[in-house]
């Protein structure tokens, strides 16, 4: 009997430091230009127009951005997995309770609780939001 491989689980590398600028100047921004980018990113950097260009059409790779054509411009906006820094978040969680977990959310936490990741407050406020997302599941039933 021959047994089926499983297939690869691929984990995407997170956002750098920089790449993570440039996605927040697209999700407050909304669809923008590669000159709106790059104003909006150039305070804090010395960072060339070009660079971004080059930056952008790499997110875009990856997956996070897409482009449409104005004119001569190409016009940015965040795909429906990275439509906001939250969701693309949880993407990111999601990736990695499936590889390094098993799929087990559980898992993750009691991993997290027993490493001291998590604060006593950071507990207590999820406790708070889970329980308060129960009750509103019941009350939707």
């Amino acid at each position: 009997m021959t047994k089926r491989a499983e297939p690869a689980i691929r984990v995407k590398s997170p956002l750098t430091e920089l790449e993570n600028e440039v996605m927040q100047a697209v999700w407050n921004g909304g669809p923008c230009t590669v000159e709106a980018v790059h104003q909006v990113v150039a305070p804090n950097r010395n960072i060339k127009e070009t660079s971004i260009r080059t930056l952008l059409r790499r997110l875009e790779q990856k997956g996070y951005l897409r482009h449409e054509e104005e004119g001569r411009a190409y016009v940015y906006s965040a795909t429906g997995r990275a439509s906001d820094s939250k969701s693309l978040a949880a993407h990111a969680v999601r990736q990695i309770i499936d590889r390094f977990c098993r799929g087990s959310v559980e898992e993750l936490v009691s991993g997290m609780v027993d490493a001291r990741v998590l604060s006593k407050g950071e507990m207590d406020r999820l406790e708070e939001f889970v329980r308060a997302r129960r009750k509103g599941l019941k009350g939707a039933e």
